[in-house]
């Protein structure tokens, strides 16, 4: 059985992907990429495709369709690949060091950790706290840091 249930994307042809002109589907990617990208609305746990649809004036098939030809995946694994673009920065920024993984994973809006840890793993390789280490590893000069900071916390 594959770590965290992970099976391989087969290739499906959807016979509404060509309903599509090419022209209104750069238009679209141009938009849902403003919507998702520039105003942050991966983070939004609640966030759906049919939200997008609503929110562009058009249905969730031609928003799968899009996200689909555009962008070579699904509507949740484009998603996904944000939070865990943006879960990767907090996971390496000193400032976000003590925040533990639900904390993470809550930040970048993922309804919970399991899902969070099998999306990070599909896309990396590796599950976040193994990354967060292995970055540690790669600059001991920010653990030296970190374990300073907590010997000074303690000492209050």
């Amino acid at each position: 059985m594959a770590k965290y249930n992970i099976t391989e994307k087969k290739e499906k042809e959807a016979a509404y992907r060509c309903l599509v002109s090419p022209q209104l589907m750069d238009e679209m990617k141009e938009r849902i990429l403003n919507i998702i990208v520039m105003q942050k609305k991966y983070k939004d746990k609640d966030y759906s495709a049919k939200k997008l649809a609503d929110d562009l004036g058009t249905n969730t098939r031609y928003i799968s369709a899009v996200v689909n030809v555009r962008f070579h995946m699904n509507y949740t694994s484009f998603v996904n690949k944000f939070r865990i673009e943006e879960a990767m920065a907090i996971l390496v920024d000193r400032r976000y060091q003590d925040l533990n993984m639900e904390e993470v994973s809550d930040m970048v809006g993922f309804s919970n950790r399991q899902s969070f840890y099998a999306s990070f793993y599909k896309l990396m390789g590796m599950t976040p706290r193994d990354y967060r280490l292995q970055h540690l590893a790669q600059h001991p000069q920010e653990k030296v840091k970190k374990q300073a900071k907590r010997a000074k916390k303690t000492k209050k």
